[in-house]
């Protein structure tokens, strides 16, 4: 009994020993497990003067004291997690957040032995190294998230033994290989998002069990394939598929209407390829569809769907090989919002009942085959985009028998991005287009649009920021339109007709970027006071009949691209005048300098960004190494300089130099004369550089050899002379590049051993001919002092014999 007595009397012993002694070493840990990174001050509240379980972040077991959560999201930790870290000592730990607390080194495996845990957040840290397999041992775990770190190497087959996962986030990793098919197993999974790594082959089989997958996102990755057509039928939890950017090459399920819980349905950027399956568009949930940039095929076909039951809003069926007409039945998508069925081969026009979609602000149809009229109804849209397509007129705006004002409430509106180019438009500008006072984007380029442009016009342009005429029959004269258009940023009126002085207003449009008014035939004077637009950065006068001197006293300093080639503009050129072009003389440097020549940035669009806006881009066609070019998009980079065709006289302002961010000068087919400037070698990414056909003389200045991104060199017909410099650039020239200046030497190597002068034969020629001559005085002398010699003789004789010669010796011999 007594033996019984002192068992019962240690047992309690031991357990008050327990219960004092737990939280003791409980809060010990978590102090060590601070000292384990520098001190952050945010975690001052971690100290010895008060219980633990009220410190930051740290959630306690009310009976026990345990801890059993540990949440420091958004602490600077500012170190790694270390192979015996203190955590370890919180046996009982369930949830642990350690979300961006900017965390380095490797997960250690040994994490792997907090069993218990149910939640693990690593997330938004710069972790590298392996995902340890030891965290298959986490047999209670519900939630596991190491996305946003530097994680490399596989996905461990251990992650198939977390039986109670619900949630898996691994994305913007570098994880890399295939996703083991354990993966499958977690039949419990509601969320799993593996985007934005390296992951190949193809999506497991075993991805059929997740009959709970709610939200499934593989995007960004590089898979391959995968047995889809059974994989996805199964899912009939699935509210979100997203595995946009892979190279999975597959055809759609014949079948989902088993997804009806399905809203977002997201494959873009693939291979897919076949039909597309009715059926997907009867799921009343779906609310967004994008199959864009696929190989899918045939006529679109949108089945019997109920317009009462659809709630699709958003429709991408863009770059894919759909042909026929658009269905009629698209009307049944009652609630759609958005529709891009741009870059396929669709024909005929744009159905009438798509009048009924009146929730529709969005539609993009251009680059396709459409034809005949563009129907009027369309002028609701916000966004109406039908470029490259044959539409060949536009129907009248009319309501109660009058022109609609499109800025009123009688027609859902206003339009503000309307993209009609590239089409087979005929007739006058649409006097609607006056109306349309919320518009910022207009394009009508590539049409056969003919007539004025209307003064009108100036009641729209206030919103305008862009705005688009290129490539059209107008004429008359540019209106004097733009005193309130202080947004316009773009303005092309390139290949018209259009004639007379440019309107002053112009000086108004203090946004203005970009000005195009090349191949017209306005007749002015060089437009100077357009130097006072400081955001201009394009200037295109080109092909137009302009004249008189370009001297400007201010000088453009925000301009990159100028091109007044083809006027007939005159006179001297100060040799200062680009002091004051700053934008040339300054120039992008993120890359390499080895990286940077402009081919190579056009073959990594990486690297690109273009002119524009949001919505739009610039372009422009220019002369580009001797070959008149078309820029669909202008490198926001690009500067260059086309003064060719004019009458300028005088020296090439040595000032050029100052600008050493072009990449093309193009003097040419002028009458410059004197040498060419050694300070053009100060330029130094310049490609292509043309002064042929003017009278420039003297030498070609030997440092333009270090050039090394030049390609494009035109010194023909002028009256160089002396060597031409011998490097890769300068041999790698056509021979008519140096043409017609038949003081040059030194060609062998471009243009070969035929009709090549050469230095030493021509001194050799010189200096033959100069002996020839005097050869030729000689024998000349020699012809004549012969019979000189013998008319002397006989005069002498007859002198002397006569005695003659004593009056002559008495006359003039003394003297």
């Amino acid at each position: 009994m007594m033996i019984r007595n002192q068992s019962y009397f240690i047992f309690f012993l031991s357990l008050i020993f327990n219960t004092l002694a737990s939280p003791t070493l409980q809060r010990d840990a978590l102090l060590e497990f601070k000292n384990e990174f520098p001190i952050p001050k945010s975690l001052s509240s971690w100290n010895t003067s008060s219980n633990h379980c009220s410190w930051e972040g740290v959630t306690c077991n009310a009976n026990s004291g345990e801890v059993i959560s540990l949440v420091l999201e958004d602490i600077n930790l500012n170190g790694s997690l270390k192979a015996n870290t203190s955590l370890l000592k919180l046996q009982h730990l369930q949830h642990l957040n350690l979300n961006r607390c900017n965390l380095v080194g490797e997960i250690p495996s040994s994490l792997g032995n907090l069993s218990h845990l149910k939640g693990v957040d690593l997330s938004s840290n710069n972790l590298v190294g392996e995902i340890p397999s030891s965290l298959g041992n986490f047999s209670h775990l519900k939630y596991l998230d190491l996305s946003n770190n530097n994680l490399a190497g596989e996905i461990p087959s251990s992650l198939g033994n977390l039986s109670h996962l619900t949630e898996l986030y691994l994305y913007v990793n570098h994880l890399i290989g295939e996703v083991p098919p354990s993966i499958g197993t977690l039949d419990q999974l509601t969320d799993m998002s593996f985007s934005l790594n390296n992951l190949s082959g193809n999506i497991p089989s075993s991805f059929a069990n997740f009959n709970k997958l709610s939200y499934l996102d593989l995007s960004e990755n590089q898979f391959s394939g995968g047995d889809l057509p059974l994989i996805l039928p199964n899912l009939t939890s699935l509210s979100t598929l997203d595995i946009f950017n892979n190279h999975i090459k597959s055809k759609l399920p014949s079948n989902m209407s088993g997804l009806h819980n399905l809203e977002v349905f997201d494959v873009r950027r693939n291979s897919f390829v076949g039909n597309v399956p009715t059926s997907l568009f009867k799921i009343p949930s779906l609310l967004f569809v994008y199959l864009s940039e696929n190989q899918l095929e045939g006529p679109l076909e949108f089945g019997n769907t109920s317009s009462s039951s659809s709630e699709l809003e958003w429709l991408d069926l863009a770059s894919n090989d759909f042909h026929g007409p658009i269905p009629e039945d698209i009307s049944q998508l009652s609630k759609l919002e958005f529709i891009d069925l741009r870059n396929n081969s669709f024909i005929g026009s744009i159905p009438r009942s798509m009048s009924k979609l009146v929730s529709l602000y969005s539609l993009d149809l251009s680059y396709n085959k459409l034809e005949g009229q563009v129907p009027s109804f369309l002028w609701r849209l916000s966004t109406l985009m039908l470029s490259h397509n044959s539409f060949s007129s536009l129907e009248e705006v009319v309501v109660n028998g009058s022109d609609s004002d499109l800025s009123s409430n009688s027609i859902h509106g206003p339009a503000s991005y309307v993209d009609l180019g590239s089409n087979s438009l005929q007739g006058s500008l649409p006097r609607w287009i006056c109306k349309c006072t919320s518009l910022k984007v207009l394009d009508l380029s590539k049409n056969h649009l003919f007539g004025s442009i209307p003064s009108c016009l100036m009641n729209s342009i206030a919103s305008l920021g862009y705005i688009s005429l290129r490539n059209n029959n107008l004429s008359g004269f540019l209106p004097d339109i733009f005193t309130n258009a202080t947004d316009l940023r773009s303005v092309d009126v390139s290949r018209n007709q259009l004639v007379g002085k440019l309107p002053e207003s112009l000086i108004k449009c203090k946004s203005m970027e970009y000005l195009n008014l090349k191949g017209n035939k306005f007749k002015d004077t060089f437009p100077s006071w357009l130097s006072s637009l400081g955001s201009l950065s394009v200037l295109f006068l080109a092909s137009n009949a302009f004249y008189g001197p370009i001297s400007s006293d201010v000088g453009f300093s925000s301009l990159q691209l100028i091109d007044i080639s083809h006027n007939s503009f005159n006179g001297t050129l100060p040799q200062d005048y680009f002091v004051n072009w700053l934008e040339m003389s300054s120039g992008w440097r993120a890359i390499n300098d080895s990286e940077w020549s402009f081919h190579n940035l056009q073959e990594n669009s990486t690297y690109l960004q273009y002119m524009g806006g949001i919505n739009y881009e610039d372009s422009m066609d220019m002369m580009y190494k001797g070959v008149d070019t078309e820029f669909p998009r202008i490198f926001v980079e690009y500067k260059a300089i086309d003064f060719s065709g004019n009458k300028f006289t005088g020296q090439i302002p040595k000032s050029i130099g100052l600008l050493n961010e072009l990449i093309h000068v193009n003097f040419s087919r002028n009458a410059f004369t004197g040498s060419i400037p050694s300070s053009l070698a100060n330029i130094t990414h310049l490609e292509a550089l043309d002064l042929s056909h003017n009278k420039l003389t003297g030498n070609i200045p030997r440092d333009l050899a270090r050039l090394s991104f030049l390609s494009y060199l035109d010194f023909s017909h002028n009256f160089l002379q002396g060597p031409v410099p011998r490097s890769t650039q300068f041999l790698s020239q056509k021979c008519s590049s140096f043409e017609d200046n038949l003081g040059l030497y030194g060609l062998e190597g471009i243009c070969g051993d035929i009709h090549v002068p050469d230095p030493t034969s021509q001194q050799s020629e010189e200096f033959s001919s100069e002996e020839s001559e005097e050869l030729l005085n000689w024998i000349a002398a020699a012809i004549a002092f012969g019979p000189g010699v013998f008319c002397g003789l006989v005069i002498g004789y007859i002198f002397f014999t006569s005695h003659k010669h004593i009056w002559f010796l008495e006359k003039f011999g003394r003297n």
